[in-house]
Order: structure tokens, then C-alpha cells, then sequence
């Protein structure tokens, strides 16, 4: 079936990048696109009118939320509550125990992939928090996923994360990692069968990677023998790395290294590596306290910044800057990482925080965030179907109205995008040719159902804090509202 789209802006792309067509239209059959421009000269079965309205390239998320997050707990609390949401040794010992049922996980995932669907994200790699785990995912938890993800039709790229060491808070307060060796190799081995048997799946809607968890929770070994089952089946591999300053003391007390000194030192960093935050860079970070410039390690190396400014503002740390990775020739995807996984504000944050980094108002512009979270995201994953409209690519497609009040006047549609909507102004949303949310309706979906098990699934989350924290102390010490709070039957 061939479907024409048209629209007061279409978002086309050229060898040199993307174009603008002021009312373009672009035409697709099955999963493919055939045409993006202007005056399409043959027939087609269906046309959608989008009107005054962006059509645009699917988002492409690489550090997708793929949770009912936990970040609104821990991203305000001061040091010494921060170290009571850890797990604590004697929890690591004798306590650790799957939180949730299989069915209770997959739910959650299905909550987060129908708010992807709902911000414009059509390519996700998700990440999900593990405090709630015995130990990380579980190949059963990635099937139920990829079989998510073919109902909803969205595109995800999946495997079930694994280390083998877990930061811990000690009786004394301290902080440091306790260790299962044989969990992380046998979570890799787990990893790797589930990549060799659903690398492809689902028409292609979902491709395998390797997800090892924080580089302080893994060892060199584990890491190296990763890059190696990554370059033999082919596909990516992410791990959070030079994210916070507990992981660069570990680093040099371990290593006598930074964490990104050390990644390179063992081969790790190659053009199928993708490093989310790499906040804490050697000259480009004080806590780092380096006077190499390692913006030239990472861009000697190919391998792929995935920068989450949303969720990096809110722990109140950014890159120094967006600007400086992206001339020194580093590839920067974007990831949301936090709720709501809203692409438009994570390029919005993104934008002015990294304005008052550079204390420049013209560095770091819309069109710039725009391409990190389209073509950006296609690059790291070594995608050239993925991120544009044009002849041959996927048919990963969103329309981003602009035709209510609240969104003001539209000038130029980019900056349009950046400064006046967010993920509420997403209408409808294509992947691989199929419409996965039309006019804000995902088929098969009833959200006020969603909210409310969300709700409870989150109240259990919370609720499960005090049995890890140190001290043991209750969910009101731990997450005091902000003001004092008053029910009908008392305080």
C-alpha cells in the first residue's frame, strides 16, 4: 500500500543533511520510503493530511526509558539519603530478591514503550533501574519485551543487561561495590543467546545488543570479552560510563586511571561502543581533576556520547559542553533516561543548559539537537536507513501539530519544534510503515487503565526502599514531601 503524507512542513533530507520543505510531502510504501518533496507524480492508495504541522523523522532514543521511573525519588535527596537508596551490604548478602512477578515486569514495560510511542520515539534502546532486581534482566524479561514492542510497533533494539558487581552502601556509610563473578559471566553468555536468537525479529522491529551496566560493576575482563561478542554478531554495545564522581574514585583507586583513560586502555572504545553521559571527561570536568583533553580520546576512538541532558540538569551536571564534543568530532546521540521520555524537551534542556555552559547564546542551536536526535542516533548505531526521509529509509515517521493556541506562532519549523512544543504536540506516529499512534491514540491501548496499575506499581517501588537502605529507615524518612501534607484523618 503506498500512503502519501503532506504537510506545511515536511523534514526531507539530502546527502548533506536534512531540508526543509515548505508543503512538502512525503510518500512511503510498506515499510520504505519512496519520496520526500514536492509534487509526488504517481498514484497512491491513501493520502493523510497533516496540515499546519511538522512531519518529521522518528526519534531515536538510545537511553529510552524503558521504566516507571525512580528518578523522581532519588534526584533532590541530599548525600546522606542518596547513600540509603543504594543497596546495603547486608541486603547484597542475605536479602536481594526479585521485587516484581515476570507479568508485574512486563507490564512496566508496556507502560514505558507506550510513553515512547507517545513523545515521537520510534527507534528506543531502553534502560530500566535495577534496585528492584535479584540481581539484572533476565532473558525472559527481553523476550516478553520484544513481543511488547511487535504489538505496539515500535522499533527497540534489546538485550538483558548484566555485570558483576553491585554498588553498595557498607554499615559505616561507605560506598563500594560487592561481587558475583560468575552472575556477569553468565549474564553475558545469557546476552549472547538472546542476541542470536532475536537479532531480526519481528520484521526487523528488533535487534539485539549488549547492555553491561555501569562500568564500576564490571570487571576488564567482562568488558573485553563483550567487545569481542559484539564485533562477532555484530551489533552495539552500551555502557554507562563517566557519569558520577563516586565511579571516577572507584576508577583510580582500582585502576589509577579515569574512567575513560581506562575504557580506552582496554580496547573498549571503538565505533560500536556507545558511552551514555560521559559527563566526567578528563580537562572537560573538574571533578576529573585531568589536564588531558580525552574529547580527543573519544574521537579517535568513533565511539558514540549518548547525552541525556534532561535527566543530567536534574542530578545538576551536563557536558562542557555540547558544543565542544560536538566540533572536537565526537558522534553525540540523545537519550531521555527520565520521565517523561520527552524528546523535544531533552533537545530544549539540552539547548540552554549547554548556552549557559558556553555562556554563548549561539552556540549549540535547535538544528544541531534536532540531528543528534535523528541522525545522531542512526549513526551510533550504524543505521543509514534510520533518522531521515528519503528514498530507501525506513519508514519511521512522526507528525508534530502545530495548529493549537498553546504552541504561539510558527516562524522557522526547527526552532519552532525546540522552543515551542513538547512531546504533547506529537500526533501520530509511523513505524516501519505501520501507524502505531494516530492522532494520539495508540490502537489497543486504554491509558486511564495504564495510569492507574502504573500507580500502584510505583507505590510498591517505593515502598521496597527501606528493606535495602543501611539504616532502615522508613519511605517518609527517605522521600519527605516537599511541604507538610495534611489528610482528612490527620498528619
Amino acid at each position: 500500500m503506498k500512503t502519501k503524507i503532506t504537510s506545511d512542513h515536511v523534514i526531507g533530507y539530502t546527502g548533506n543533511g536534512h531540508v526543509v520543505f515548505r508543503n512538502g510531502e512525503v510518500v512511503y510504501e510498506n515499510d520504505t520510503i519512496l519520496f520526500a518533496g514536492h509534487d509526488y507524480p504517481h498514484p497512491v492508495d491513501e493520502t493523510i493530511h497533516a496540515g499546519n504541522a511538522i512531519v518529521s523523522p522518528g526519534f531515536i532514543d538510545l537511553d529510552a526509558l524503558g521504566d516507571i521511573d525512580h528518578a523522581i525519588l532519588d534526584m533532590w535527596v541530599p548525600p546522606e539519603t542518596w547513600k540509603g537508596l543504594e543497596w546495603s551490604e547486608d541486603y547484597f548478602s542475605h536479602g536481594r530478591h526479585e521485587l516484581f512477578s515476570r507479568e508485574d515486569q512486563a507490564f512496566n514495560r508496556r507502560y514505558a514503550f507506550v510513553q515512547l510511542l507517545l513523545n515521537g520515539i520510534t527507534t528506543a534502546m531502553p534502560i530500566a533501574g535495577e534496585y528492584q532486581k535479584e540481581w539484572a534482566e533476565t532473558i525472559d524479561e527481553c523476550i516478553d519485551m520484544a513481543d511488547i514492542a511487535a504489538d505496539l510497533g515500535i522499533r527497540v533494539y534489546l538485550g538483558p543487561s548484566y555485570r558483576s558487581g553491585i554498588t553498595v552502601t557498607r554499615a559505616d556509610g561507605t560506598s563500594d561495590v560487592m561481587w558475583n563473578h560468575e552472575k556477569g559471566s553468565t549474564g553475558l553468555d545469557d546476552a549472547a543467546e538472546f542476541i542470536r536468537k532475536f537479532d531480526g525479529a519481528h520484521n526487523g522491529l528488533v535487534k539485539g545488543y549488549f547492555a553491561p551496566c555501569r562500568i564500576q560493576t564490571c570487571t576488564p575482563d567482562l568488558l573485553q570479552r563483550t567487545l569481542r561478542l559484539g564485533k562477532e554478531l555484530d551489533t552495539r554495545v552500551r555502557l554507562h560510563a563517566c557519569q558520577e564522581p563516586n565511579e571516577v574514585r572507584l576508577m583510580r583507586e582500582w585502576y589509577g586511571k579515569t574512567p575513560l583513560q581506562f575504557l580506552y586502555d582496554i580496547g573498549f572504545l571503538c565505533e560500536r561502543t556507545l558511552v551514555p553521559h560521559a559527563v566526567f571527561i578528563g580537562k572537560h570536568n573538574p571533578v576529573v581533576k585531568s589536564d588531558r583533553d580525552e574529547l580527543e580520546l573519544l574521537a579517535l576512538s568513533g565511539a558514540a556520547v549518548v547525552h541525556c541532558p534532561l535527566v543530567e540538569a536534574r542530578a545538576g551536571a551536563t557536558l562542557v559542553s555540547f558544543e565542544k564534543y560536538r566540533r572536537a568530532g565526537v558522534p553525540v546521540a540523545l537519550g531521555t533516561d527520565t520521565f517523561p521520555p520527552d524528546m523535544i524537551r531533552v533537545m530544549d534542556y539540552g539547548m540552554s543548559v549547554g548556552r549557559i555552559v558556553d555562556g554563548d547564546k549561539s552556540s549549540c542551536q535547535p538544528g544541531d539537537f534536532f540531528n543528534a536526535a535523528t541522525l545522531g542516533g542512526a549513526r551510533a548505531l550504524g543505521r543509514t536507513d534510520l533518522g531521515r526521509l528519503s528514498p530507501g529509509a525506513k519508514a519511521d515517521i512522526i507528525i508534530i501539530g502545530l495548529d493549537t493556541l498553546r504552541t504561539g506562532t510558527v516562524d522557522d519549523p526547527i526552532r519552532t519544534l525546540v522552543y515551542h512544543t513538547t512531546g504533547h504536540n506529537v500526533k501520530t506516529v509511523i513505524v516501519n510503515g505501520r501507524i502505531a499512534m494516530r492522532d494520539g491514540r495508540i490502537p489497543g491501548v486504554d491509558c486511564d487503565a495504564l495510569r492507574v496499575r502504573g500507580q500502584t506499581y510505583f507505590n510498591r517501588l517505593k515502598a521496597a526502599y527501606p528493606e535495602r537502605d543501611y539504616l532502615r529507615r522508613n519511605a517518609d524518612d527517605l522521600f519527605p514531601p516537599t511541604f507538610p501534607t495534611f489528610s482528612r484523618s490527620g498528619t
